[in-house]
């Protein structure tokens, strides 16, 4: 919930500073004090793996000349980190931060930054998430929208959504290049 209070406020933070916040303030909750078991659970962010259907999903892709990116609220550094960990480095035509826009998703001004990077118009963008509310703000914006809902979670409420569900990574090829 932090990032969006922060976003509300306008007192932004990098992800990896919100994410140790939020560690700290669940270990309290929970009473874990050991630091070594947080710092652990902290680096983990930073070797975090691909669902299995990711790497041959994305090299499908960019052999049908289809561009990819990706557009996080993760850190330049987690993101770095995390795409090397899960070998995904050179599948991405550019990896954006919101740090580069100041505020969280879903702001508006974090998918006018993926749009503007990637040289697109929003109607052509088609945009991918495993987060409903991720999903919900892309379409808010104007991105065509595939929710990757992997474990069959509820949509959110909003009157916006997205313009394709599916349960697996491995249905964009054939998706993308299909005539409309």
């Amino acid at each position: 919930m932090e990032p969006w209070l922060r976003s509300l406020m306008l007192a932004h933070a990098d992800f990896w500073e919100v994410t140790r916040d939020a560690l700290e303030f669940a270990a309290e909750a929970f009473g874990l004090s050991d630091e070594a078991i947080k710092r652990s659970m902290l680096e983990s962010y930073l070797t975090l793996d691909a669902y299995d259907d990711v790497p041959a999903t994305l090299a499908a892709l960019q052999q049908r000349g289809i561009r990819c990116a990706i557009l996080s609220n993760g850190s330049p550094e987690m993101l770095e980190a995390a795409v090397r960990s899960a070998a995904l480095s050179g599948l991405f035509e550019c990896v954006l931060s919101v740090e580069d826009a100041g505020i969280y998703k879903p702001a508006p001004a974090v998918y006018r930054l993926a749009a503007e990077r990637l040289g697109l118009e929003a109607e052509d963008v088609w945009f991918v998430s495993s987060n409903a509310w991720d999903a919900a703000g892309a379409a808010r914006f104007g991105f065509r929208v595939v929710w990757i809902n992997r474990f069959k979670h509820q949509p959110e409420r909003l009157p916006f959504g997205p313009h394709v569900e599916v349960q697996s990574l491995a249905d964009l090829p054939e998706l993308l290049t299909s005539p409309a």
